[in-house]
């Protein structure tokens, strides 16, 4: 029998951080010219398991062979130089500087000891134009979407002629027809030899771009199986430990009546929401879906006082209130988790305890010093009620997966006693077994009497939860729908309203 090679082969590898040990005996192989998916709840080891690999970490035993041969990269340079790229799930881009720019970086084309500009243009508009992407080089990376500056990160990773490209979370931030797009660049990196290691939460994404799922678990390797052999039961089932028969727990909360009214609410600089209006319920778990670009996170924003409105008026419990900056939104009982936890979300320098109160910071306050006991005290409540995974509460914030920097931000604005959620993108990111629990924080939330507003690209996740659901299109709301009386046909719909 012919033996089968590989590519990329990650044998026995370990690897601990104080107090966890995040990787145990892990093997994991990848064939050349195929799609590999890597699964697992937050803190599994998918993520520290392939900074091994690219250099970031530094196994403390295993071996990792490129084509048959042992190798070790001490350095990300390393890894890059020998066919290794990495598109990270938080993207690092210098957004003041244009696409051609972040491409090159570190590696500038010269002529005359000067930076050859017309060669850098040339070389960047081939990478992105061989992967199909329509964007000018010459374009500001902070004039760019989301979306857009991903398959930025996406040219720049394959055009270091990569042989091993590995994407976590590629697809957090896109909508579906950037889905597509997407999947066409790995269809056709795919044909080309290359070998993809795609991390990701999404059951349908695996089940429709992999050839080969590897399924971890608390740091150890649980199963490799074929995409064409799995379900999105079985996966869950090898994630979890466990059958999760519901997706999404019984919604049990009972709206009442009306706290916040939102009366024209029209950004002052366009393109912004325009004339937006709607009514939010005690206990009531409001969604917002749409499009990117239709401006659902700027009507957070405008709630919060972050952003600038032309118009518009207030309501709380019937009295007109103005958010005018965060201050004030949070002293009114606000509360905003926003949708990019790295850049606006997290102190990533700060640890657990600091990333826990800093939100409530006043309320520690005695006699001019901070009162740490009580700090020490609503930090283990943060870690304990979220189910934190943390070795301790002085690790960094940093330190932890992305689904667990959620939860200790989710459970920091808890602490502020909040009367309105603003969740934008609760759950990006996240595992599915995170994810019902968040659900279920929610939910209890939701029964308590807090209202939330929850703004979501997961069409399926608003239906799950929500009591109600506005869709904007193009800054204008398209449509307020009881959950009950929609479906994602009827969603997409409204979404392309005013387009």
């Amino acid at each position: 029998m012919e033996k089968t090679k590989y590519l990329l082969e990650l044998k026995n590898m370990n690897k601990s951080f104080p107090g966890v040990k995040a990787l145990d005996n892990v093997s994991l192989k990848v064939r050349p010219g195929s799609v590999h998916a890597l699964m697992g709840e937050n803190g599994a080891g998918k993520s520290t398991l392939m900074k091994c690999l690219f250099g970031i970490y530094k196994e403390d035993s295993g071996e990792i062979f490129i084509n048959g041969k042992k190798t070790q990269f001490l350095n990300p340079k390393m890894a890059l130089e020998n066919g290794v790229s990495m598109v990270h799930q938080e993207l690092n881009q210098v957004l003041k500087r244009d696409v051609m720019d972040n491409i090159m970086l570190g590696r500038y084309p010269k002529k005359y000891g000067l930076i050859d500009q017309k060669a850098m243009y040339k070389f960047t508009k081939d990478v992105i134009a061989d992967l199909g992407i329509n964007i000018d080089p010459r374009t500001k990376m902070e004039n760019l979407s989301v979306s857009e500056r991903q398959m930025v990160e996406i040219a720049k990773a394959v055009s270091y002629d990569a042989k091993i490209l590995v994407l976590d979370e590629p697809t957090s931030s896109l909508t579906i027809q950037e889905v597509n797009l997407l999947f066409k660049i790995i269809k056709l990196l795919r044909d080309r030899g290359i070998a993809i290691i795609y991390i990701s939460h999404k059951m349908e994404e695996i089940l429709e771009i992999s050839d080969e799922v590897t399924v971890m678990r608390d740091g150890q390797w649980v199963a490799t199986e074929h995409a064409k052999d799995l379900t999105t039961d079985k996966i869950i089932k090898l994630m979890v430990g466990r059958d999760l028969v519901n997706r999404f727990p019984e919604n049990t909360n009972t709206p009442e009546e009306v706290v916040l009214k939102v009366e024209n609410f029209t950004g002052k600089f366009q393109p912004n929401i325009r004339d937006v209006n709607f009514e939010l319920k005690s206990g009531e778990i409001f969604g917002i879906a749409g499009l990117v670009g239709s401006k659902r996170t700027e009507v957070l924003e405008a709630l919060f006082g972050v952003s600038t409105l032309e118009s518009g008026k207030l309501y709380l419990h019937g009295k007109e209130i103005k958010n005018k900056d965060a201050s004030t939104a949070i002293k009114n009982g606000f509360a905003f988790l926003t949708e990019e936890r790295r850049a606006t979300g997290i102190f990533p320098t700060l640890n657990i305890k600091e990333n826990s109160t800093i939100a409530n910071i006043n309320n520690y306050k005695k006699n001019g010093f901070i009162d740490n006991k009580k700090a020490v005290e609503d930090t283990k409540w943060v870690i304990d009620s979220m189910s934190v995974k943390t070795p301790s509460m002085k690790t960094l914030i940093k330190s932890l997966s992305g689904g667990n920097q959620q939860k200790v931000v989710i459970g920091r604005w808890l602490l502020t006693e909040p009367e309105i959620l603003l969740l934008d993108e609760p759950t990006r990111g996240i595992d599915v077994g995170a994810k019902y629990e968040i659900y279920e924080l929610i939910i209890s939330l939701a029964e308590r009497g807090k209202s939330v507003i929850m703004v979501s690209s997961e069409m399926e996740e608003l239906l799950g939860i929500c009591d109600r659901i506005m869709v904007m299109s193009n800054g204008k709301v398209a449509g307020i729908e009881d959950a009950d009386k929609l479906d994602q046909e009827k969603i997409m719909t409204l979404s392309a309203k005013y387009l």
